[in-house]
């Protein structure tokens, strides 16, 4: 079956009020990152590319063939295939059977099926285990079988929709090589849902951000990481995003917060920093805060809303800006950090970086 140049433009209107409206496009073998955060609508639009979801408008063109409409052409005969978190192998078959089955239900002979079915096993780093049962194998091993029974039938469009998300930390980056060889060497026109900064680098050559709905940021892979336009894909980078206007050689956040910072730029213009969490001081106030509290450049009155365990310490977020920042877990222990604490925060001009953003993001008064 030949590569497939995928033209999607899919509008789904749930009961609920929820509506997607999103276009996704990819040329033959291209590998597409979908990335947003859950409820996003990320799965209903793999579910209506792959023909298991009816898009009440808009159109799915795969090599510029129209699959939807009003006689939509059937899942099983689109040369789709949806991979997702479950492998959903067949219990009662083996790993080679698996595989197999679907070069059999294309008209392959049994003989050559299971030949083919062993030579993809072997693709995947399943070599000499197409004997074994489901059960047999690790779940990073059946996501392999899965890979390959999906590969094996040479589909227009592969759509993988979380497939590392329940793989421990290793498994899952010997599964992301194994992809992004395989994904590769077959050309085969993929679209990724991810989670994972590091899934979309390393396989996908552009990245679609889809945040209620909607795109709200797309372009290749190094540009979206590199000037995230919303706060889901700055988190996702890892870096805080905090919007606001420059004015007259100066720049103040959003929200009424009395965060400055001095910037080359003249104009009055919206900008937003970008920095690290890492980067962030934080104090404990030990008095009420308000916009009024006295502050200096590069620093901040808030509000500790929350904080989670990270593998190297504790995050801490605040309110009014909405900032993430990172401590090791005996300074948030020494400063008795605590939901609803007032603290002053702190960023060196030196560890902003500024980008552009919509005017409508941005405060009208600096």
């Amino acid at each position: 079956m030949s590569r497939g140049a995928l033209d999607a433009h899919v509008v789904v209107e749930r009961p609920d009020g929820f509506r997607l409206d999103a276009v996704l496009t990819a040329e033959p073998g291209e590998t597409i990152a979908l990335v947003g955060p859950s409820g996003a609508g990320k799965s209903t639009l793999l579910a209506a590319i792959a023909g298991l979801e009816l898009s009440g408008a808009g159109h799915v063109r795969i090599d510029g063939v129209e699959l939807s409409g009003r006689r939509p052409v059937p899942a099983e005969k689109r040369g789709v295939v949806l991979l997702g978190q479950d492998p959903h192998l067949f219990p009662h078959l083996s790993a080679r059977d698996n595989v197999a089955f679907g070069l059999r239900a294309r008209g392959a002979d049994r003989l050559h099926a299971r030949r083919e079915a062993d030579e993809w096993l072997a693709r995947v780093g399943l070599d000499g285990l197409g004997g074994r049962s489901p059960r047999e194998l690790s779940g990073g091993q059946q996501q392999r079988a899965a890979l390959a029974r999906a590969l094996a039938t040479s589909p227009r469009v592969l759509l993988l929709d979380e497939p590392l998300t329940a793989l421990d930390p290793e498994t899952a980056g010997d599964m992301r090589a194994v992809l992004h060889a395989q994904l590769s060497q077959s050309r085969t026109t993929a679209v990724v849902v991810t989670h994972d900064a590091v899934d979309a680098a390393s396989l996908a050559r552009r990245m679609l951000v889809l945040e209620g709905g909607r795109i709200t940021q797309e372009g290749l892979v190094r540009d979206v990481l590199s000037a995230p336009a919303t706060r889901f894909a700055a988190a996702l980078v890892g870096v805080n995003r905090v919007v606001g206007r420059a004015r007259d050689g100066r720049w103040r956040a959003a929200g009424g917060a009395p965060m400055e910072l001095r910037t080359m730029d003249a104009g009055d213009v919206p900008l937003a920093a970008l920095f690290r969490p890492a980067d962030v001081v934080v104090e404990p106030l030990h008095d009420a805060v308000t916009t009024t509290h006295p502050v200096g450049p590069g620093q901040w009155a808030s509000r500790v809303v929350r904080w989670e365990q990270t593998p190297s310490g504790v995050r801490v977020h605040t309110a009014a800006p909405a900032v993430a920042v990172d401590l090791a877990t005996d300074a948030v222990a020494d400063q008795r950090l605590a939901p609803g604490m007032p603290v002053r925060l702190g960023i060196d001009a030196a560890a902003v970086r500024f980008v552009p953003c919509a005017a409508s993001e941005a405060p009208r008064e600096p």
